[in-house]
């Protein structure tokens, strides 16, 4: 007889990342897996989220008491209305020698997160782990997004449901009732010529419950107190289409006169216009480090 290894390649690597949708709007993304080894192989597709094992595998300190470094989470924010919110079709089958089979990941969110994932597992004869593919997706009640920075929050949803700050409240309450902050840390090597560099993405999202075709604008103000502590923004302001995305770089080099032992911090504010006028606090940290 002849031993014969199943052997396959798959068209992503190990995370298929959706990006953004509008909260209720459906997109479809598409993993081909090729049977390169000369066997039929018999497959069947798995879910995390649907792991009959979940329930138990959930009996641990909660992950927003554990650090970001610590955490393991597999199955983030699920949908309200009970139904996965990724699906994957097919979910068993065989794949000849030498054809390929085109798996359709279905990513249908039904309220806003930025944290919805779970893990696609493929089998081959029942048992045999062929490929685990981490998938990821957000929603956004808006057709914009702002993403970037060291993350401020846990990727743990309360079960409550709440309101955010109503656009002419924040304009009435100032810059202090921003919607979200962002952490932007940049990090000087000590006798290097290149500035230490960052960036934050402002996205408008493509959605078929979006009629009007109408530009989406950002504007981050850098004031005098962002230039004194040696923070130079390019690209601060500008307008983008459907589907669209624009960054916004960032560099530092340290000033003269900075004391090592107390770091710049800067605060500035980022305006989103869409459908609404969005606001983020964007916090500026940067250190000195050695090249060591």
């Amino acid at each position: 007889g002849h031993g014969v290894v199943p052997s396959t390649e798959c068209s992503v690597g190990e995370v298929l990342d959706v990006g953004y949708v509008v909260a209720g709007d459906t997109v479809t993304a598409t993993v081909q897996i090729k049977n390169t080894s000369s066997l039929t192989l018999p497959f069947s597709v798995q879910l995390e989220s649907l792991s009959p094992t979940r329930d138990r595998d959930r009996q641990k300190i909660p992950s927003f008491l554990t650090s970001s470094l610590q955490r393991t989470e597999i199955v983030g924010t699920q949908n309200y209305n009970g139904f996965s919110v990724f699906r994957v079709s097919p979910t068993e089958g065989k794949i000849e020698a030498g054809m390929s089979q085109d798996f359709e990941v279905t990513f249908s969110p039904d309220h806003e997160s930025l944290y919805y994932s779970d893990r696609l597992k493929v089998l081959f004869f029942g048992k045999q782990t062929a490929h685990e593919i981490q998938l990821k997706g957000a929603a956004r009640d808006h057709p914009m997004f702002v993403e970037g920075g060291v993350p401020l929050d846990v990727p743990v949803e309360s079960l409550a449901v709440t309101t955010p700050v109503a656009p002419r409240e924040a304009l009435e309450r100032g810059p202090q009732e921003a919607v979200r902050s962002l952490l932007l840390l940049l990090e000087f090597v000590e006798g290097s010529a290149e500035p230490a560099r960052a960036e934050i993405t402002v996205g408008a999202i493509q959605s078929p419950q979006l009629t009007a075709k109408k530009a989406v604008e950002f504007s981050l103000d850098s004031g005098p107190e962002l230039r004194r502590a040696g923070f130079e923004l390019d690209g601060a302001k500008g307008a983008l289409e459907r589907g669209q995305l624009r960054r916004i770089g960032v560099s530092w080099v340290p000033p003269a006169d900075l004391q090592t032992s107390d770091p710049p911090l800067v605060s500035a504010l980022l305006t989103v216009k869409g459908d609404i006028t969005e606001f983020y606090r964007v916090l500026f940290m940067a250190r000195v480090v050695s090249a060591a």
